[in-house]
């Protein structure tokens, strides 16, 4: 906090740009905002501030400058690597942009819409719906996140295969940088080649270069046709084979390709509540295929026929079923985004959120799970995610009867066995997640000097006071 000022003194004039009832400093109010998802970061702070409009997070911004006090941006808190958690001195300022929650404007002929930093991912969909259009990224804590944090980490989610991340699902924001300033960048153009592309390097920047107030999203035109298939197979080169079938086959109307293993299927069936197992029978590995079409459900039905067929005749498929309904094709999905949490009754759960070269997923995968059991034997790894982009979540549960603590504490050991891996077969550490704190110094070990440096000059010039979420991304 600034010297010029005590802390209380700085405290009240922060509260007076959102008015005491949105300038939270109750600790019981606070306490769920300082701890990150899994529990692995725990910070402090003596305010919780809750805008209602753009010119006061202009407001709050310019103060922060001013008096030197950080601001951690924080939407809905379902941040995986402790990147929305404040540091754990006490003095950082939450900044939470739950108050705005407008869709501003939907254009369903040109296929964009305008949206507050604050929305709900769900009630996105709910929107877009309303008017046959729909945005497609797909989250499992899509009924809690919102829009600005989806954009600080560049989320992936499931259907990236066929729509790509939020950097291709965006054409244009509106951000308060850290000076207070506002850059309204809410072009709805598809094509836009005026200068540098200020929108890319605040999506994915984890709330360091300034805070997102507003988005101009792409929409799509509802699928009439969809089919969702699980198939179970024996290897995940087995896998990988019938992914390029299907590409093959079906182009842009494959969706999704999700690869799981039996354990992971075990502990979904296990510990949440209602999931079944679609296949009577047992397989090392399983597939959910996704399968949209534009035109009719027909065309989805054929291309996922003629794709299960041609997996049976070259000896790729074991068994497979088809959902017959929507609600079989969301128990489908269900499963497969529950199985990170399905792994927590299962004692400690050490995860990566990685991704290599899709053809070097099953090499990857072999070599990972033989180092990892060496080092660790009995550990029962659980690897999942989304083979079309090759984004695998490699999470690995503790061994049956060991001591939780004794196994986390092992979580950067383990953590640099499996990115030597990543990285040997040109890979990322951080696929969807971001960086964080979990990653920050990984991170600095990894990239070349200068790209490290081009970061630290872009932060500088974007932040010369140091105010937005410090210690993320970064060691500046």
């Amino acid at each position: 906090m600034s010297s010029s000022a005590s802390s209380s003194d700085l405290l009240d004039r922060f509260a007076a740009i959102v008015g005491e009832k949105h300038a939270v400093r109750d600790p019981a109010e606070i306490a769920p905002h300082l701890v990150e998802n899994r529990g692995l970061y725990h910070g402090a702070s003596p305010m919780l501030l809750k805008p209602g409009s753009v010119e006061e997070v202009s407001a709050i911004l310019k103060l922060a400058s001013e008096t030197g006090a950080a601001i951690v941006p924080q939407t809905g808190n379902t941040g995986l690597v402790g990147g929305q958690t404040p540091r754990e001195g006490g003095s950082d300022i939450i900044l939470s942009l739950e108050r705005m929650n407008r869709i501003r404007d939907i254009d369903p002929v040109g296929n964009t819409m305008i949206v507050d930093g604050g929305c709900i991912l769900a009630d996105v969909h709910k929107a877009a719906a309303k008017h046959g259009r729909m945005f497609p990224l797909s989250l499992g804590s899509e009924g809690s996140c919102r829009i600005a944090g989806n954009l600080s980490t560049n989320a992936g989610g499931t259907a990236v295969l066929a729509y790509g991340n939020m950097r291709q699902l965006c054409l244009g924001l509106e951000v308060v940088l850290p000076t207070g300033e506002i850059w309204n960048g809410l072009r709805r153009l598809k094509k836009d080649n005026t200068g540098y592309d200020l929108r890319d390097l605040f999506i994915g920047a984890e709330g360091t270069l300034g805070v997102i107030t507003g988005a101009v999203l792409k929409l799509f035109p509802q699928p009439l046709g969809h089919q969702v298939a699980f198939a179970g197979l024996q290897s995940v080169d087995d896998a990988l084979t019938l992914f390029k079938n299907a590409s093959s086959l079906c182009g842009t109307a494959l969706t999704g390709f999700e690869l799981m293993p039996r354990i992971g299927v075990e502990f979904t069936t296990r510990h949440i509540p209602g999931v079944r197992d679609p296949l009577e029978t047992v397989h090392p590995w399983y597939v959910l295929i996704d399968i949209s079409t534009s035109d009719s459900v027909e065309t989805a039905e054929r291309m996922m026929t003629a794709l299960l067929e041609q997996g049976y005749e070259a000896g790729l498929i074991q068994n497979a079923t088809i959902a017959s309904s929507e609600t079989q094709q969301k128990a489908i999905w269900h499963m497969r985004e529950s199985m990170s949490d399905a792994q927590k009754p299962e004692g400690g759960s050490i995860k990566h959120d990685v991704s290599v070269p899709v053809a070097q997923i099953p090499q990857f995968m072999a070599e990972a799970e033989k180092a990892v059991v060496a080092a660790m034997p009995g550990a029962r790894v659980c690897a999942f995610g989304h083979m079309g982009d090759g984004n695998i979540h490699y999470n690995i549960s503790q061994p049956v009867g060991a001591d939780k603590a004794e196994f986390i504490g092992r979580w950067r050991e383990i953590n640099k066995i499996v990115h030597g891996l990543v990285l040997q077969h040109g890979g990322s550490i951080s696929a969807e997640h971001g960086i964080g704190q979990l990653k920050r110094d990984e991170l600095a070990s990894i990239r070349s000097e200068i790209e490290i440096d081009l970061m630290r000059r872009i932060k500088t010039a974007f932040d010369p006071a140091g105010i937005m979420n410090p210690g993320k991304v970064l060691k500046v």
